[in-house]
């Protein structure tokens, strides 16, 4: 799960995957909360499945986290 949302971010904001890791912080990568909710619709579309954020996810190790605990 780590690489698929590690490449959708690559692409997103047109960076490179190497600067990436799960302990990368999405506001060292200029994402917003309203840039956050857009990644999360998408992984939904692209999962199939539902995800509800009630908590503050700050790296992309727990979005990772917490969208594998909603997959499995």
């Amino acid at each position: 799960m780590f690489e698929k949302i590690r490449s959708y971010l690559a692409s997103e904001l047109d960076i490179s995957e190497d600067e990436i890791t799960r302990d990368t912080t999405f506001e060292s990568l200029g994402v917003d909360s309203l840039d956050t909710v857009e990644m999360v619709m998408d992984l939904e579309q692209e999962l199939g499945v539902e995800l509800e954020i009630e908590e503050k996810i700050a790296t992309v190790g727990e979005l990772v986290d917490f969208v594998e605990s909603k997959v499995d």
